[in-house]
């Protein structure tokens, strides 16, 4: 529910149905007849002894060998070396598919140690063995991001910056140095360029469906890999040189991912059942979507999540098709063109330059978890991570699973026909809708700033538990006199926000004592909730917010060093083992503790009020904005000096007094100046 609604929570069929679409097939007709027909026009049967030698290593001239070029012999002819590829591909998956367990790991298990999952590698030969379609699916996708993660481990030996995208990493010189050019070729004729089989993205994209892709091109894969490993091996005794595994990517602060309530077994039955109904999901993906709440249910959740994110894909550029009325972009793309991927479906605007229409379908919180968890930099992106290889399978968390699935399962119940019976058995899954509708954004920079302010204050406010010795007459705290000059302009500065009429109590008592009560981190935190737009924010509000941010940041840190610095000397004066000019120093400390904390919570205010306005600068002149950046920048300069001075090896604090004379004059100029202009007119939500 968004705020101000009240009741129940949307109805599923609240928003628009999706045109039905006869789609057999998200394969354009090239890219179709490439992956499911080509490697099958000829028919001949060869010895697997001419891919295979009898020590089992992997024949790589014979492979090559096969690899067509264009008349030129710059470029591969990717259509020729799949043609020709195909019987040794069906040579190899006939094989690999008539070994026991235990004699394919004997044979290759060491060749697969190099990917650092060999496990991985050894259990897809069950799966080969299958015939399952959707389990070879989801083995093809697994094997083909650890085998990019692995290949950039090799380049890294050599290179630095191993490159993002799986075809550079292909056609780069450092690995075409370990492996050679042809069996480069012969790995690219698979994997990386639209032009060849791109297994990869056409099943991470959510183009395939669990029957395209045929077995033998994942056998060959594991055999490829193999190989690798082999020369590899060698390689590495040749050149004397050791292979170095990069860490797997971890997800910290799961509470932040934590959206929807944990799925049960009711919620998941009915989810089972919107599958089979749901315009969201294409008929020939439904397998998909079935294993992947399977999974959930068997613990494998990153099985969950590989198979969910391409048909989370799958079903939103059916929206994106839908809404912007272009139907043959749910295909594969052409080798000249960009398939639509999420980065086309989440854009603000189509190539055309009009305005996609999907944010207005799915609504802002929607677009706003798809942010966060795909896009956002800072955010778990874990289609990336999945994608690249960057995550350890068997470590990655239920939490994460249980958003994606929920997320998913309430895009089912939005596109689910008022007339289905199922609508009945909706209110099972209103606490998730609910969530989905209240959700706001956690990792934008903006929502990032939110919480750094409230983490800020929070640490500051534990300055009024810091302990202070007991003290004589002789050994009164020094220049207290200062209090007084700064409380009256902080005051001051308070009278001229921007904000001031939100905020009920500034209007109760003295503006300078309001800063040191508990009504202040209310105050922070009251301003902190209030929802602000994050998505296709403007270049100038990123800037801005990117130097608050650093602001935040350094504030912060000079609350951390005047917390342990103050925690250390109150032991050390209790213990007697401060020498007379630490006791000095301390003392000027507990004087400038008392200057610092109204200050820096002043400080904190203002970054609270600029997020609280923050598009209101757009409003500006493009002078009038480059003289607010200026004046945050003097800011921040300031918190990073102070940050300095207050640190345990500096204890500066004459200095830092002085530095908060000097920017507490330019920050009541600035807003005595611009009390009535743009740059900090009022903005009422």
């Amino acid at each position: 529910m968004r705020e101000g609604d009240s009741g129940t929570p949307q109805q599923c069929g609240s928003v628009r149905m999706l045109e039905t679409f006869p789609v057999t097939t998200c394969l354009s007709p090239t890219v179709h007849h490439m992956v499911c027909n080509l490697g099958f026009e000829i028919e001949v049967s060869y010895d697997i002894r001419r891919v295979l030698c009898e020590d089992n290593r992997v024949c790589w001239k014979t492979l090559s060998d096969t690899i067509s070029y264009i008349a030129s012999g710059e470029r591969l002819d990717y259509v020729q070396s799949v043609r020709l590829l195909g019987p040794l591909c069906e040579a190899v998956h006939t094989h690999l598919s008539s070994l026991s367990s235990d004699v394919f790991k004997e044979q290759f298990g060491w060749c697969f140690y190099w990917t650092n999952n060999a496990e991985l590698f050894l259990s897809t030969l069950a799966v080969l063995q299958s015939l399952d379609g959707t389990q070879i699916s989801l083995s093809l996708m697994k094997v083909t991001s650890c085998l990019e993660r692995s290949l950039g481990d090799v380049y890294l030996m050599i290179g630095k910056d191993c490159p993002f995208l799986l075809r550079d990493l292909l056609a780069s010189a450092e690995l075409a140095e370990v492996f050679s050019p042809p069996v480069m070729d012969v790995l690219r004729v698979f994997l990386g360029s639209p032009e060849s089989l791109n297994l990869r993205n056409i099943l991470w994209h959510g183009f395939a469906s669990p029957y395209e892709i045929p077995p033998k091109y994942c056998s060959m894969l594991i055999l490829l890999t193999a190989g690798l490993g082999q020369l590899l091996k060698t390689y590495l005794a040749q050149t004397a040189s050791s292979l170095e595994h990069r860490p797997y990517f971890v997800f910290h602060d799961l509470q932040e991912l934590h959206v929807f309530p944990d799925l049960n077994d009711e919620a998941l039955s009915l989810a089972e059942k919107l599958v089979n109904k749901s315009t969201f999901v294409l008929q020939h993906m439904t397998p998909f979507w079935t294993e992947a709440i399977i999974a959930f249910r068997q613990g494998r959740y990153a099985n969950c999540a590989i198979l969910l994110l391409p048909q989370l894909e799958t079903g939103l550029r059916l929206i994106f098709t839908t809404v912007n009325k272009c139907p043959h972009r749910m295909l594969t793309a052409e080798s000249s063109s960009l398939y639509t991927t999420f980065d086309e479906v989440l854009a603000k605007q189509l190539n055309s330059d009009s305005d996609n229409q999907v944010p207005l379908t799915l609504g802002e919180p929607a677009m706003e978890f798809l942010w966060d968890f795909l896009n956002y930099q800072e955010g778990p992106r874990v289609r990336d991570h999945l994608s690249h290889g960057e995550i350890q399978c068997s470590e990655f968390p239920r939490e994460m699973a249980n958003e994606l699935l929920s997320f998913s399962v309430v895009l089912l119940c939005k596109h689910l026909d008022q007339e289905d019976v199922l609508i009945k058995e909706i209110s099972v899954l209103y606490a998730l809708m609910d969530a989905a509708e209240r959700y706001q954004s956690r990792f934008h920079p903006i929502a990032l700033l939110r919480k750094q302010v409230l983490d800020c204050s929070e640490s500051l406010q534990r300055w009024t538990l810091l302990h202070s010795p007991p003290l004589d007459h002789s050994q009164q705290v020094p220049g207290l006199e200062d209090m007084a000059e700064f409380s009256h302009e902080t005051a001051h500065i308070l009278g001229l926000l921007p904000f001031q009429e939100d905020v009920d109590s500034l209007h109760s008592e003295d503006l300078d004592s309001w800063l040191l009560t508990d009504k202040w981190i209310n105050t922070m935190t009251e301003l902190c909730s209030k929802r602000i737009r994050t998505l296709y924010c403007h270049r100038w509000v990123l800037e801005a917010v990117g130097v608050l941010r650093k602001v935040s940041t350094q504030c912060h840190l000079v609350s951390n060093n005047i917390i342990s610095a103050s925690e250390l000397r109150f032991e050390q004066w209790l213990s007697k083992t401060l020498r007379s000019r630490q006791r000095q120093n301390y003392l000027r400390m507990l004087s400038s503790i008392q200057v610092l904390s109204p200050i820096l919570r002043l400080v904190m205010t203002l970054v609270t009020g600029d997020l609280h306005n923050i598009h209101r600068i757009l409003e500006m002149t493009p002078s009038e904005y480059q003289e607010y950046l200026k004046h945050i920048k003097l800011v921040l300069q300031y918190t990073e000096n102070l940050a300095i001075y207050t640190s345990l090896e500096k204890n500066r604090w004459d200095e830092s007094i002085e530095l908060t004379r000097r920017i507490l004059l330019k920050i009541r100029l600035f807003y005595e100046k611009h009390k009535s202009s743009h740059i900090i007119k009022d903005s009422h939500p």
